[in-house]
């Protein structure tokens, strides 16, 4: 006798195969909830305590990166500017807007401006500004056109893979020293050629071990 009705066979496997497809459907949208702006924070303003245009002071100004950032040369972390390196400018312009008051607060307590990081890479992760600014990797490979942007975001994924990218193959994004804070730098036709002169002319190494970032 027949307990179950012919219809089950089909029930079952449609059941077995809808799993399937019901589990992948569920690891490719967490694939993409890992890469979106959520959890990257890519393209995603911060809100800063001042309106500081990059656009304006890096680009129609034409303020120097190493103006403000001063360490970016020498050590790991490229530096935040002192209220002081404001106040050379703001001393003298603009010296009644309203924007400017916590500027103005900070110079008159002696307390520091709390920026919010853009860049905010966990604490497992080393990143140092020095080595990749001497090394040929230009500002805004890493910072995008922040001479455009009014207020700023992260511009690439921080993911590991990005990273990576660069690591395994650094001559397609490597630049003469000269041209390192140059914010409209344009790489050449032949760039792998020029990349594999400059990997070898500034001692470059492919680094992809662990501990290159995680120490």
């Amino acid at each position: 006798m027949q307990v179950f009705h012919r219809s089950t066979n089909v029930l079952s496997r449609f059941t077995i195969f809808g799993g399937l497809f019901v589990v992948a459907g569920l690891v490719y949208g967490l694939v993409l909830v890992n890469r979106s702006p959520y959890v990257t924070h890519q393209g995603v303003a911060k809100e800063q305590p001042i309106q500081f245009s990059h656009k304006h002071h890096a680009g129609e100004l034409g303020i120097d990166c190493r103006y403000c950032h001063t360490t970016v040369e020498n050590l790991a972390y490229a530096g935040m500017p002192a209220t002081k390196t404001c106040m050379n400018c703001h001393s003298q312009i603009w010296t009644d807007s309203k924007f400017l008051e916590p500027v103005r607060d900070s110079w008159r307590t002696d307390r520091s401006i709390e920026w919010v990081k853009v860049y905010d890479l966990p604490q497992y992760v080393y990143f140092n500004h020095s080595i990749h600014v001497n090394k040929g990797v230009g500002c805004a490979t890493c910072h995008g056109r922040v001479d455009l942007m009014n207020v700023l975001w992260q511009e690439p994924t921080l993911q590991m893979e990005w990273c990576l990218d660069c690591h395994r193959q650094p001559e397609k994004y490597l630049r003469p020293r000269q041209f390192i804070f140059s914010m409209d730098y344009q790489p050449p036709a032949d760039q792998i050629a020029l990349g594999n002169q400059l990997k070898e002319e500034y001692d470059v190494e492919a680094r992809v071990q662990c501990s290159a970032c995680h120490r």
